[in-house]
């Protein structure tokens, strides 16, 4: 099995999906434009320059790079990953990771890594997101359900 490139694959299909998707956000919900689907998700641009939520709008630059050297570490560890599963569940984190942060390098940026992060998933309840911020989140609860799973067996 050919770990490198099952791991740019699903780095590279979560990062353009991301991608994708925030594009279509900023060129369909311009100037408050939401759009109702079901329930109370609907589609809504929001953009972030803090960290999570909206907050820590002074640490954007520094969770950048902190993010940076976290996804260097990921991918070392999912190329010695033993099977595929983990192997995928390390590459959408990364794939995410590298979504959120190629927006604060290239969105609308201040200077160095102050870019604002597109989010447009809003469920109203929760705050809004994007498919970067699902995969990571999705990734990092799977990838840690894998290991405990495997610890008890």
């Amino acid at each position: 099995m050919d770990y490198k490139k099952s791991l740019s694959t699903v780095i590279l299909t979560t990062f353009v999906l991301d991608q994708l998707t925030k594009w279509f956000a900023v060129e369909h919900l311009l100037n408050g434009k939401t759009v109702e689907l079901f329930w109370t998700l609907q589609l809504r641009l929001v953009r972030n320059s803090g960290i999570s939520f909206g907050k820590g709008e002074e640490l954007g630059q520094l969770i950048s790079v902190v993010v940076f050297v976290v996804v260097i570490v990921l991918i070392k560890m999912a190329l010695n990953a033993k099977e595929r599963r983990t192997l995928f569940l390390y590459g959408l984190i990364v794939g995410g990771a590298l979504g959120n942060l190629s927006d604060r390098i290239f969105r609308q940026s201040d200077g160095f890594l102050r870019g604002e992060v597109v989010d447009f998933i809003d469920f109203q309840w929760w705050p809004v997101f994007n498919i970067a911020d699902s995969a990571v989140v999705i990734g990092c609860l799977l990838l840690v359900f894998n290991g405990l799973r495997f610890e008890r067996i």
